[in-house]
């Protein structure tokens, strides 16, 4: 519900449509909102268990996926929401075939590829998104604002790849203010640049530790992901796309790249230079993806 919020309080759309299998829970969420009214710009929410709720929509956010039980493996959750999508995708597609739809529910990298496997020839690459490293990338330029007391908005840094744990941040490009961090910090800063990272990809466990799950971040960074495709900004951001044939990666796989996101969805994927180690990491999760992949039998 975080992602649903933000979008109404940024008055990023007009109507939203509320898709859910809980009736209950679904109609208190929509009355919840409602209830706002009086302080949003004026937007229409209706809610239903039925997809044709959502018919005509611009832009489907994805957000559906069990949640990972003890002991249990990666590929058993991610093989459990696979499942839940093969029942949510087709209805999506089939209600609203213009739409753009954007993966938010982790693993968000195999899930992206997933979706666009189950929507078939109706959508081209181009218009499935994963969430991806956007709000990996924000937590970094975060923790680099705050070491160095710059503001985050003036820290140009990526992290791309796979979200999560084997994400790659691309250290040979960042920069604060103006300042190439690699120049600033020296040829010595590599402990410090690893625990920066490890910062990153803890932030997350850490905030699920506290309160037991991750909310708001995640539903400004999809509202930031929304924003660009509703407004056909073009702006860049780091989400998760069809990545083959860029950095030399040869797997169908979805991954999260520097991309120019417009109405329509993917208007261009940017070529970054990376060093030779950034893109070798890319290429490693290219290929634990595909792995994982292979053994869905998302089809059968």
């Amino acid at each position: 519900m975080a992602c649903a919020q933000t979008i109404l309080t940024q008055e990023l759309a007009e109507e939203l449509a509320l898709i859910d299998v809980n009736p209950d829970k679904l109609r208190g969420e929509m009355l919840d909102l409602q209830h706002a009214a009086a302080f949003l710009q004026r937007a229409t929410i209706s809610a239903s268990t039925d997809y044709a709720a959502s018919a005509g929509s611009d832009v489907c956010i994805i957000t559906a996926g069990a949640r990972q039980r003890e002991g249990e493996t990666r590929l058993d959750l991610t093989a459990r929401n696979a499942a839940l999508y093969r029942k949510i995708v087709p209805e999506l597609v089939r209600h609203s075939p213009g739409a753009v739809l954007l993966v938010v529910s982790n693993p968000v990298d195999v899930l992206a590829w997933a979706t666009w496997q189950l929507a078939g020839s109706v959508l081209p690459a181009t218009r499935v998104i994963g969430s991806g490293t956007n709000l990996d990338t924000a937590r970094l330029r975060f923790l680099l604002a705050e070491q160095m007391g710059a503001n985050a908005r003036d820290v140009q840094a990526y992290v791309l790849g796979e979200h999560g744990d084997s994400s790659v941040p691309v250290w040979s490009t960042v920069s604060v203010a103006g300042r190439i961090l690699r120049e600033e910090w020296g040829p010595s800063s590599s402990a410090e640049l690893e625990e920066l990272h490890r910062g990153v990809v803890e932030s997350a466990y850490e905030v699920i530790r506290l309160k037991g799950y991750t909310s708001w971040a995640i539903g400004y960074s999809t509202a930031s992901i929304v924003r660009n495709i509703l407004r056909d900004q073009r702006r860049i951001c780091p989400v998760s796309v069809m990545a083959k044939g860029f950095h030399g990666i040869e797997e169908e796989v979805f991954l999260s790249l520097p991309v120019q996101l417009g109405r329509n969805g993917v208007v261009s994927v940017v070529n970054a230079p990376l060093s030779e180690e950034e893109a070798a990491k890319l290429r490693g999760s290219a290929k634990t993806l595909w792995n994982v992949q292979q053994q869905l039998k998302l089809l059968d």
